[in-house]
């Protein structure tokens, strides 16, 4: 009789000792804290028309993405943003605009006003979208993704004023963020779209 519970003994720590280790190679890995690198290309906007604009279309180009103002100091900057996407829109490179009124109240027209503005002193040809929040509890996803690190897989940044630019490579990935000031012309810009 003690042999026999001996040897069921025996049996059932065997049974147990395999079922244990069936079970840690079935166990999926812990993806609690693994960071999930998302694109730009997943987003679809609206431009100042009301017409659909995704992203997807512009796969393989280097993109600018700015924001934009139409009283601002820094408005000139049209001039120059103007100048470099016609310059290298046939080279795979594209800027898109998108006005926000979040700084000092510097963008107050509608998307038709903006629209005209931009045409009439900028004869701006660069993709302009509607009018968004780019900080804030109503920023847009766009941004959202251009500012969180946990969406970008870069940097964590804030939008300081109008017409910073954040520079997106041909995999649609954030590579770069631009301060206001930074004139779109300058050789670090050019180096980028040129590189």
């Amino acid at each position: 009789m003690k042999k026999i519970l001996i040897m069921a003994y025996g049996a059932l720590l065997l049974f147990s000792c395999q079922n244990q280790a069936q079970t840690n190679k079935t166990k999926t890995p812990k993806t609690d804290n693994v960071m999930t690198k998302e694109t730009i290309y997943q987003f679809k906007v609206e431009d100042l028309s009301g017409n659909s604009f995704d992203f997807a279309s512009l796969k393989g180009k280097k993109v600018m993405i700015v924001n934009t103002a139409s009283k601002c100091g820094l408005t000139l900057q049209y001039k120059d943003l103007e100048a470099i996407y016609k310059e290298y829109k046939d080279k795979d490179f594209v800027i898109v605009g998108f006005p926000a009124n979040n700084f000092a109240s510097q963008e107050p027209g509608t998307n038709e006003e903006i629209g005209a503005f931009c045409q009439q002193n900028y004869g701006v040809t660069f993709p302009m979208m509607d009018k968004v929040s780019v900080k804030g509890d109503d920023m847009c996803d766009v941004y959202k993704f251009l500012t969180q690190k946990s969406k970008n897989g870069l940097q964590d940044s804030e939008v300081e004023w109008n017409f910073q630019k954040y520079l997106i490579n041909e995999k649609g990935e954030l590579v770069k963020v631009i301060k206001p000031r930074t004139l779109p012309t300058d050789p670090e810009v050019i180096n980028w779209i040129k590189s």
